[in-house]
């Protein structure tokens, strides 16, 4: 098994993923660094937003970082071995209003990544632009988008859910 320290941010997120997954604990990877997995790493995220899926008690995942070698820091987990921190915010997997459908799976040499698909990462970063006019946000969905084979309808149609189809056009706008 690689070591911690020569892991990339994928690595070590199927890697504290398959540690959980051990005790029961299922968590899914949203937030930047879906991002940054998705773009290719043009977006550059240091902390890894682990959806805490079904409700662990905070008691369990601190009990299995403690294994895996890293400390609670306020509410992230550290590792002096890396510059990632992990964060697990509390489910449900949402985005917006509605649930996650769809969890990708990768095999690495470190485990089973579990990842947002890349259309659900778009829909992630739009909700900032959408609900805090986050800039970065709309950045971020964009390179997604021109990253991967997202699907622009299922996208729309969230966006007129969430009663957001104007800021869906500046959206699909910037992808020209």
């Amino acid at each position: 098994m690689k070591q911690i320290k020569n892991m990339t941010q994928v690595e070590l997120a199927a890697y504290v993923q398959s540690c959980l997954q051990k005790e029961g604990i299922d968590v899914v990877l949203s937030g930047g660094s879906a991002v940054s997995f998705y773009s290719g790493n043009k977006y550059v995220s240091k902390d890894l937003d682990l959806i805490n899926a079904y409700f662990a008690k905070r008691q369990a995942i601190k009990t299995v970082m403690r294994k895996a070698g890293f400390h609670e820091q306020g509410r992230y987990f550290m590792s002096p071995e890396t510059s990632f921190f992990v964060e697990f915010p509390d489910g449900p997997l949402s985005i917006g209003e509605e649930p996650v459908k769809e969890v990708d799976e990768f095999e690495l040499a470190t485990g089973t990544l579990k990842i947002i698909s890349a259309t659900d990462c778009v829909k992630d970063r739009l909700c900032a632009y959408f609900f805090w006019n986050d800039q970065q946000g709309l950045a971020q969905a964009v390179m997604v988008t021109q990253s991967q084979n997202v699907d622009l309808r299922e996208i729309k149609r969230w966006s007129k859910v969430e009663g957001k189809e104007t800021e869906f056009l500046v959206f699909k706008s910037k992808l020209r």
